[in-house]
């Protein structure tokens, strides 16, 4: 096994288990985050693990696509405290998405803020805005500068 696959595992198993022990703390995103990409470089004294090419992190309910995402966590307990995503951003959850050039996952109010053109899609509904805010426990919103488009339904 190469010294790259290894350390990928290990941190996907770290990662697993992590998540597991956070859920008990609080409600967080549904169960464990599973993270994968083409390349992966772990800075232990900056406490960051950096994916690159072809990023997916799942959860039980959520797919987070991205170019490259940087993963901060505490030293001593592993807990995530936030995830920076850039290029080709897209969360997908349930019928929706969100579509975006950045994306800034924060654990501490569990949101995420997407930057860069950012779109929020469901079925022919699009939403458009400077930035949007998704607030994870609620499945609620924020979009500044917001701008509607709703297909209207045939005999409406």
């Amino acid at each position: 096994m190469s010294k790259q696959l290894f350390i990928s595992s290990l941190l996907s198993v770290f990662l697993i288990f992590n998540n597991i022990h956070a859920e008990e703390k609080s409600q967080r995103l549904k169960g464990p985050i599973v993270i994968t990409s083409e390349t992966l470089t772990v800075d232990n004294e900056a406490h960051t693990a950096l994916f690159e090419k072809s990023v997916v992190a799942r959860t039980t309910d959520s797919t987070l696509y991205a170019d490259k995402m940087l993963v901060y966590y505490h030293p001593d307990t592993g807990d995530i405290s936030k995830i920076n995503a850039e290029g080709h951003i897209k969360l997908m959850r349930g019928t929706r998405a969100i579509i975006s050039n950045e994306a800034t996952y924060y654990a501490e109010g569990e949101k995420i803020i997407f930057t860069g053109e950012p779109r929020a899609v469901e079925g022919e509904n699009v939403v458009t805005g400077r930035k949007i805010t998704y607030f994870l426990n609620d499945d609620r919103f924020l979009v500044e500068d917001s701008k509607v488009f709703l297909k209207k339904k045939r005999g409406q």
